[in-house]
C-alpha cells in the first residue's frame, strides 16, 4: 500500500479512545484500533443476541454488509492476473447471461468503479429502506447470485458507461456472476478458497440466517417504540457478491496485512486496485471495491464500509501512519459518530 513512514509516531491516547467509545451507549459490536503492531483498543460492546442476553465478544462474527465488495474486486483482479479477463473486457464477452437493456460498452472496470450506468435493484439515492425489497419477494429464496437476476436482468441504463460514479449493488452481482461463469465455481466457494483460506481468515464467511455458526451476532434495529428487533427478515438469507459476509476485527486485520504484503494479488495489481480512479465528491474517491480519501496529493486512508438494516461497519487503514481502525456494529447506531471522532484524533506527522 506504499506506506510512507514518518518521523516520530503519534500514539493515540488509549484512555481518550476508551472514553470516546463508551460515550455512545447504544453502540453494539467490536472496535479495534492498532498503530503498527501496538493494539490501542480492542473491545466488545453490547449484545450478539439480545433475547438471550449473549454479549458480543472480541471474536464474535459480525455482518459487514457492503464492506465485502472488496472481496469481489479481488476475485476479479485475480482472474485478470490469470489472463482470463481484462479491465477492458465487456460484460457481453465474458458472461453468457443476456442483459438485453444494458449498454454493450459496459466493461469490468465500469462495474468495479460503480460507473456502469445500469439501474440498480436498490437505489440508495431514492429508496430509503432496504427491507422494503423483501415485502413482495421472499428473502429466504435469495440464496444464490442467479436469484437476483429477476431484479436486474431487464433493467435499463441510467447514464452512459463511464460518465460518472453512482453506487451500484447490481454491478457487483454481475461481477460475481462473471466469477462463477469464468471459473465454474460458486462465488462464495471461490472467495473462501482464494481469499479467506490463504489468509487464515477462519472466522469469516457467508453464513445463512437459518444456519448461523456459533458466536455470530444478530443484527438489530430499533423500532419507533424504542424496542429492538432483529434483521433476519430484512436482508437476503445469505450474502453474496454485493455484500453480506460475516467477519471479526482480527480477521479484517489479517486481510489488510495480507493485501499490503501482496498475498492475494501482485504488487502492481494491488496498487492498481488501490488507485483513486473516480472522484465521488471533494477528496473522496473510489478504487476497485475500496473507498479512498486523498489529502495534500497523498492518501489519507483506504477503507471499506457497509450498512444494512441492523448492520454498520467501517474498516480503515491510514498508510502514512500505519494506523488501522475497524468498527463492526451489529446495529446502525453509533458507528459513524465513533468513526468520525476517531478519525479526528488521528493526526499525521508532516
Amino acid at each position: 500500500m506504499n506506506k510512507r513512514r514518518t518521523k516520530g509516531v503519534f500514539i493515540l491516547n488509549k484512555e481518550k479512545l476508551k472514553r470516546l467509545v463508551t460515550g455512545y451507549n447504544d453502540f453494539s459490536g467490536v472496535i479495534s484500533i492498532k498503530e503498527k503492531e501496538n493494539i490501542l483498543l480492542h473491545e466488545a460492546f453490547g449484545y450478539a443476541d439480545r433475547n438471550h442476553k449473549v454479549s458480543n465478544k472480541l471474536d464474535t462474527k459480525i455482518g459487514i454488509a457492503s464492506g465485502c465488495k472488496i472481496f469481489t474486486s479481488i476475485a476479479i483482479c485475480q482472474l485478470i492476473e490469470e489472463g482470463k479477463l481484462s479491465f477492458d473486457t465487456k460484460i457481453k464477452d465474458c458472461l453468457d447471461i443476456k442483459f438485453s437493456n444494458f449498454d454493450d460498452d459496459i466493461t469490468i472496470e465500469h462495474l468495479l468503479t460503480h460507473s456502469s450506468g445500469i439501474i440498480d435493484y436498490f437505489d440508495e439515492e431514492t429508496m430509503e429502506d432496504y427491507s422494503d425489497l423483501w415485502k413482495d419477494r421472499p428473502m429466504y429464496n435469495m440464496r444464490e447470485l442467479k436469484d437476483f437476476l429477476s431484479m436486474i436482468q431487464n433493467n435499463g441504463m441510467e447514464f452512459n458507461p463511464g460518465e460518472k460514479f453512482k453506487y451500484n449493488n447490481a454491478g457487483f452481482i454481475v461481477l460475481g456472476l462473471i466469477v462463477e461463469n469464468i471459473t465454474g465455481i460458486k462465488f462464495k466457494e471461490y472467495i473462501k478458497k482464494y481469499i479467506f483460506s490463504p489468509l487464515k481468515m477462519d472466522d469469516t464467511g457467508y453464513f445463512a440466517f437459518d444456519k448461523l455458526p456459533f458466536n455470530t451476532a444478530y443484527g438489530y434495529m430499533k423500532d419507533s417504540d424504542g424496542k429492538w428487533r432483529s434483521n433476519i427478515y430484512s436482508l437476503p438469507i445469505i450474502g453474496g457478491a454485493d455484500g453480506g459476509a460475516y467477519t471479526t476485527a482480527k480477521d479484517l486485520s489479517k486481510f489488510w496485512k495480507g493485501l499490503s504484503r501482496y498475498k492475494l494479488l501482485s504488487k502492481s495489481t494491488t496498487e492498481k486496485m488501490l488507485t483513486p480512479y473516480i472522484n465521488v465528491s471533494n477528496n473522496f474517491y473510489y478504487g476497485y471495491g475500496v473507498w479512498i480519501i486523498k489529502e495534500n496529493d497523498g492518501i489519507l486512508k483506504y477503507y471499506i464500509m457497509g450498512q444494512d438494516p441492523g448492520i454498520s461497519m467501517i474498516s480503515s487503514v491510514y498508510p502514512q501512519s500505519d494506523i488501522e481502525v475497524t468498527i463492526l456494529g451489529n446495529s446502525e447506531l453509533g458507528t459513524w459518530d465513533i468513526n468520525r471522532e476517531i478519525n479526528d484524533l488521528i493526526k499525521l506527522k508532516k
